[in-house]
């Protein structure tokens, strides 16, 4: 009975404990009822439109499930930076007073560098759906986490299609910023991998006017490249496309391939109109992959009723999923987080101090204590989402980084394949080739036929020769003799001939156009001297010559000769003269002379034949004429025992 006043006694002592705790601003055993994300990201914005629906859609449906944090309430404060980074700065410290345990965005990597340092401080987690600039994840920004994946991936994606479509230089078109530059280098470094590289960097400066950007793509369409890359920002890619159509650069020849922006862009406007589409017909994007499910077409479903019911004002993009997964990863992380026992307090730190007259109100600011502990709930996040698998693998990067690869044409966008870091080109989808045995090897990546500018289907060279450069000087031999060869000419080449279309049949063999011209070298009358032709390309007069010009060995000390298309060898040119069809024309090989010798010899056979028959033959005895006739009868009849003999012989 004694024991029992004791116990209650203890009991009493555990009650009072725990509410000087929650006095103190410390949370043991209990959870808060309510507690805060900051979420900053400029609200009038193509990502910031989607992404401000999707979280607060996201902290609705994180609070009405009782599974997740029950008993406490999530509240997101969310801040407008404006596209500025000075105010953007002025409201991340805003939020930070508000003692927030992570923070959500912000969508500028400009901006997410900035802020980084300041989590740093605070030991709050920022958690970023939009900042995909790959020096983001140098290890100086240990409190930032990415939420989707880095532009890094995407250029090595935009590398393999370089490749795949043979291609070996690129113009660069972007940005300067800290996104901009940041992922024209990941560029840059991904095409080295492949044998190609960046010809040129257009840069244009953030918010550049119309005269600016015209500016740079007027230098842009006098490089030789064709091959456009642009990376730019949502807000202001389509400006780019705009130029470019009235500058005539969304021809036939020209390739356009669009980052991940463009299609946030058309993915934001429920029907982006014949006028957007006109820009940008031909061109080639990518799309952060999602996988379908369930649980993904649902939501769209869902926000396709509010868009309707003008409840939202933009349609889904990839980045307005992200956002959504990233509240919900936020979520996951702080249960556990206050599962494990964690307190939830904030303590001030003695460096952060006001100087004289300054009203930034630094001393408010306060640092998380159990931000590290947070940190690493966030990192070992593993649940499938509405963007597929969300688990970060040992180096911070969301798992299983892929794209879509998609063909703009007429109203809409066609998906000609995808890419992953594991198989690379594909027209299958990822999550299909995932359980399959790697294999990167070129004869696997494959893309569906692409509708280029100009609506073609031939892929273009991708190289033309720079508006600004001379053609090439070709000399030819304008002669009298022999004009099959090489002659002068009315059409457009100014010369024709059996070598002038060798040489041009080569032309089309060249992987990018040649300009040209033919320069003639002679007056017609007489033939030029191929010596004087040879000099004047070593001279530098012309850059080549063209015609039937011997090999010989004087000249090939002065300039190179491409090997010989045609090979004599060892002739003999004779006039032809025309053949009689008359029935002795057999015996015209026959000269007088050889007549006089065959008949010489026929006597004589018949008389040596004579002799020796003439003694013991009676069929050569008789009159004077009978032997005669038998002296040439006997040689006709040696004739032809031997012609007989020979031909019996051959046969």
């Amino acid at each position: 009975m004694g024991s029992v006043p004791v116990l209650a006694l203890c009991f009493l002592f555990i009650l009072i404990g725990a509410k000087a705790g929650n006095q103190n601003g410390t949370i043991g055993f209990s959870r808060p009822k309510a507690l805060s994300l900051g979420a900053l990201f400029t609200l009038n914005s193509t990502i910031g439109k989607a992404a401000k629906f999707a979280i607060e859609l996201a902290v609705g449906d994180v609070n009405n499930d009782p599974t997740v944090l029950p008993g406490t309430r999530l509240n997101v404060i969310t801040q407008d930076t404006n596209c500025s980074g000075f105010l953007g700065i002025i409201e991340a410290f805003q939020i930070m007073e508000k003692d927030v345990v992570a923070v959500v965005g912000p969508q500028s990597s400009m901006l997410a560098h900035v802020i980084s340092n300041v989590v740093n401080e605070l030991h709050v987690p920022l958690l970023s759906f939009a900042a995909t600039d790959p020096t983001l994840d140098s290890l100086q920004y240990s409190y930032f986490i990415r939420t989707i994946h880095s532009d890094y991936y995407q250029m090595n994606a935009i590398a393999d299609m370089i490749q795949y479509y043979e291609w070996r230089e690129v113009v660069a078109i972007f940005v300067d910023d800290d996104y901009g530059r940041s992922g024209i280098t990941a560029l840059g470094d991904a095409l080295a991998k492949k044998r190609a590289k960046i010809s040129y960097k257009a840069a244009f400066p953030p918010n550049a006017d119309r005269t600016t950007i015209n500016d740079v793509l007027v230098q842009v369409n006098l490089m030789e490249s064709r091959v456009y890359v642009v990376h730019v920002n949502p807000d202001s890619g389509m400006t780019v496309f705009s130029i470019a159509k009235r500058l005539g650069m969304m021809t036939s020849g020209y390739v356009w391939i669009a980052t991940d922006w463009l299609a946030s862009v058309l993915d934001s406007s429920e029907n982006p109109g014949p006028n957007t589409m006109n820009l940008i017909q031909g061109a080639l994007t990518l799309r952060h992959y999602t996988p379908n499910s369930v649980l993904k077409q649902r939501f769209v479903s869902r926000w396709r009723d509010l868009l309707r019911k003008g409840k939202t004002t933009s349609s889904l993009n990839a980045y307005g999923l992200y956002a959504y997964d990233t509240i919900w990863m936020a979520a996951y992380a702080i249960d556990r987080f206050l599962s494990e026992g964690a307190n939830l307090s904030f303590s001030s730190d003695p460096s952060f101090h006001d100087t004289n007259g300054s009203h930034l109100h630094l001393s408010s600011l306060r640092t998380f204590d159990s931000g590290n502990m947070l940190l690493k709930q966030l990192l070992s996040s593993n649940f499938t989402g509405l963007t597929g698998q969300l688990q970060f693998d040992s180096d911070k990067q969301l798992i299983h980084p892929a794209y879509e690869i998609l063909n703009i044409g007429g109203t809409g966008t066609r998906r000609i394949g995808y890419w992953s870091n594991y198989s690379s080109l594909s027209v299958v989808t990822p999550e299909a080739l995932y359980g399959k045995p790697l294999n990167t090897s070129s004869t696997r990546k494959q893309l569906y036929d692409v509708i280029w500018p100009g609506e073609t289907t031939t892929k273009p060279r991708g190289w033309v020769f720079p508006n600004n450069g001379k053609p090439l000087r070709i000399g030819v031999p304008y002669r009298e003799s022999y004009t099959d060869f090489v002659t002068k000419d009315n059409g457009p080449d100014n010369v024709k001939g059996y070598c002038i279309d060798v040489f041009l049949a080569a032309l089309n063999l060249v992987p990018y156009p040649v300009p040209h011209t033919f320069i003639l070298f002679g007056n017609g009358s007489a033939n030029p001297s191929y010596n004087e032709l040879v000099q004047k390309v070593a001279d530098n007069t012309f850059d080549a010559a063209v015609g039937d010009i011997s090999i010989v060995t004087n000249r090939t000390r002065i300039v190179d000769f491409t090997q010989p298309y045609t090979e004599s060898g060892l002739v003999i040119v004779a006039t032809v003269k025309e053949l009689s069809t008359s029935p002795w024309a057999f015996l015209k090989p026959f000269t007088f002379q050889m007549w006089c010798v065959t008949g010489a010899f026929f006597l004589f056979i018949g008389l040596v034949v004579w002799i020796l028959e003439h003694r013991t033959n009676d069929e050569f005895r008789g009159s004077p004429r009978q032997q005669i006739v038998t002296i040439f009868w006997s040689a006709s009849c040696m004739y032809h025992s031997k012609f007989q003999r020979c031909f019996l012989a051959k046969c």
